[in-house]
């Protein structure tokens, strides 16, 4: 009876080598197309970096923006990272508290994905501002009554929540590579030593750990929800044709959804196919989050036939010439662009299953990431150029906005920023949680201590 329990150990220990050995491949020596992806990724992060310095010193003329459109391309980018960054509590908390336990190979690639992208959220709401040093009023003397403070309080919130909720689960696994990860250089295995607070895997210890992340999980779905709802309110409490509107809350979400749960996809097959993470990240795994992907599609196209069907029924002085931009005039071809390609025809093929393998999963959810950026730049442009009261005395070039190089290189910057930090986070640590993996495979906590 002894030599065979001592077998099934044995075999379980070796399982468990087995995975960490296969999760920790990305960790190894940087080929040369990693470091061609970084070398790019930094040069497009200092060339923004030189563009805010440009901007710092000349101001905010050198954007396009002008007294008309006073928030361009960097509110749309801000709207759009905050959207992205949702799909920490859709993955994390949603699909966890629910037990769906195909979701814990996704948690920390949809952690990782909602810290970077909040994170660079908060650094366009610097660059968007004409004098940075006067952010500090904010906090000295904000008004409760403005929609901006609530929107710096619950950002900041939701990003320490986020953290904690990318770190907690990462403190077993680093224990572990404190243990089997031995060719790393001094610096990293010290990292690890620190990071993993003396980890030692009790019963007790992991008791500790899924009360707490079980606690976050709750706490992080409220601040989600409110961080889209607050910063939709920046928009929908002015007067102002596109943005006056109720359901602004829920539509901000629904679409948060949506262009999270595709970001997710396309890290997956990323991964997927980059490191052989085909027994991870299975087939199922993109069938699920392709239905998922139709399910918050659904929501959000439904949210935008109520936002537009409405002001076009009614066709109101200054609504009619807002939806007749969108419909028809300068912004149409993306209006219609963003509407088919990136919402309508997207949910029509995920409708089939073949389309819900990974790599019709991988193309789809790219147009739609990309449809989902071009949509808050919908939100926020075309309302600031159709005002309620007419324009005058204003030459002609401040009636359309176009964003200047220094604003396309800043957004790319940002944008490059975020892939940066999960390129560097995918070389630094294990983007798929090898101890709630092992647990799944019926590894139980005396063998991951060994």
């Amino acid at each position: 009876m002894s030599v065979s329990i001592n077998k099934v150990e044995e075999n379980k220990t070796e399982r468990l080598k087995e995975i960490v050995n296969h999760l920790v491949q990305p960790m190894g020596k940087s080929g040369i197309g990693f470091k061609i992806w970084i070398a790019f990724l930094s040069i497009l992060a200092i060339a923004a970096l030189a563009m805010y310095i440009k901007q710092i010193q000349e101001g905010l003329s050198v954007t396009a923006m002008r007294d008309i459109a006073s928030w361009g391309i960097y509110i749309s980018n801000f709207v759009f990272l905050v959207a992205v960054s949702l799909v920490g509590s859709l993955i994390t908390a949603i699909l966890k508290l629910n037990k769906i336990k195909w979701a814990t190979s996704l948690t920390r690639i949809s952690e990782i994905i909602a810290v970077a992208a909040v994170i660079f959220a908060l650094i366009i709401i610097v660059v968007d501002m004409g004098r940075p040093e006067r952010l500090l009023n904010i906090f000295m003397y904000g008004r409760l009554q403005s929609p901006i403070v609530w929107d710096i309080i619950v950002v900041n919130t939701y990003l320490v929540i986020s953290l904690l909720l990318l770190y907690l689960p990462l403190i077993p696994d680093l224990a572990l590579l404190r243990k089997y990860k031995t060719d790393v250089p001094k610096w990293q295995s010290e990292l690890y030593r620190i990071l993993s607070l003396g980890w030692q895997g009790t019963d007790e210890q992991y008791k500790i750990l899924k009360k707490s992340i079980n606690i976050l999980m709750v706490l992080i779905i409220p601040v989600a929800f409110a961080i889209h709802t607050v910063t939709s309110w920046l928009f929908a409490s002015t007067l102002r044709p596109g943005w006056d509107s109720t359901i602004f809350g829920p539509y901000f979400i629904a679409g948060a959804f949506m262009v999270g749960a595709a970001a997710v996809v396309v890290a997956m097959y990323i991964f997927r196919v980059k490191y052989n993470y085909q027994c991870y990240l299975t087939d199922y795994h993109f069938n699920m989050m392709g239905k998922l992907l139709v399910l918050t599609s659904l929501i959000y196209l439904y949210f935008n036939v109520n936002e537009f069907m409405v002001p076009f029924y009614k066709m109101k002085t200054a609504e009619s010439s807002h939806i007749k931009g969108l419909f028809s005039g300068e912004f149409s071809m993306m209006f219609w662009m963003v509407q088919i390609l990136g919402m309508i025809i997207p949910i029509i093929l995920l409708l089939f299953k073949k389309f819900r393998k990974p790599k019709p999963m991988m193309i789809i959810a790219v147009i739609v990431v990309i449809g989902a950026f071009f949509k808050r730049y919908l939100i926020v442009t075309p309302t600031l150029l159709h005002p309620f009261l007419p324009v005058q005395n204003y030459p002609e070039s401040y009636h359309h906005y176009v964003p200047s190089f220094e604003e396309w290189t800043i957004t790319l910057g940002s944008i490059a920023g975020v892939l940066l930090i999960i390129s560097v986070f995918v070389k630094i640590f294990p983007i798929i949680p090898i101890w709630e993996v092992a647990h799944e495979e019926g590894i139980d906590n005396d063998i991951l201590n060994k």
